[in-house]
């Protein structure tokens, strides 16, 4: 496959072995049996790799089936309104909410714009751009869409754990506190204990439209599960 074929195509169930080692996509599965083919990205050691997702690269067909399939995954928690986290949650976000029937979305992020205050925004890291200094916002102006309403907290992917962290921080500042956290995908687990370790069990609040683990290498150049 090249490159820009990546996340444009759904596949019918069954169409791949999802167990199957391969040397360049990774097969995940929508809650519907519906397959999709996700890009290796080979870890610093060498000897492990993850499955790639850039929702904003996506086709619109892809993107809707992601987001119809998160929002009816966190239907049961009668969210109110739902918040995004920059970048590339800002794209699922708006298109969970309008699954779910909301009129808007409330965006987060993190270019500051002059009437923003610093009392509302928290520093901000990403295991995709770990060098870049940030900080995430929410525009004050958004805050009467938030407070006292059942919010969800929207990414794309969850990996390190890092950016929901900070979006978790940023809306406790405001005392907020989201019912429900979603990702379109959630890459292996170990984001758990970042999530969990101010003693606030968020990772239960979690939900994903599919999980993809920590691959490893075969002895003939593919990837494949571990075990």
């Amino acid at each position: 496959m090249q490159p820009h074929d990546f996340w444009q195509e759904l596949h019918a169930p069954g169409s791949f072995d999802p167990t199957e080692a391969r040397p360049d996509f990774h097969v995940a599965e929508l809650p519907d049996g519906r397959q999709l083919r996700l890009p290796i990205r080979v870890l610093a050691d060498g000897e492990h790799a993850l499955a790639s997702l850039i929702v904003n690269q996506a086709s619109f067909a892809v993107q809707d089936a992601l987001a119809e399939a998160l929002a009816a995954r966190i239907a049961a928690h009668d969210v109110d309104v739902v918040a995004g986290l920059p970048t590339l949650g800002l794209t699922l976000a708006s298109a969970v909410a309008r699954a779910l029937g909301h009129p808007r979305y409330v965006p987060l992020g993190t270019s500051r714009k002059f009437w923003y205050r610093d009392e509302l925004s928290v520093a901000l890291s990403s295991i995709t751009t770990p060098n870049q200094e940030k900080r995430l916002y929410v525009d004050p102006r958004m805050l009467p869409l938030l407070e006292g309403k059942r919010v969800a907290l929207i990414d794309d992917v969850i990996s390190s754990g890092a950016s929901i962290v900070s979006g978790l921080s940023l809306l406790a500042s405001c005392g907020i506190e989201p019912v429900v956290i979603g990702a379109a995908m959630l890459q292996s687990d170990r984001w758990r204990d970042r999530v969990d370790m101010d003693g606030k069990a968020w990772s239960g609040r979690i939900v994903g439209v599919f999980s993809t683990p920590i691959l490893e290498r075969s002895e003939n150049g593919c990837w494949h599960r571990p075990g």
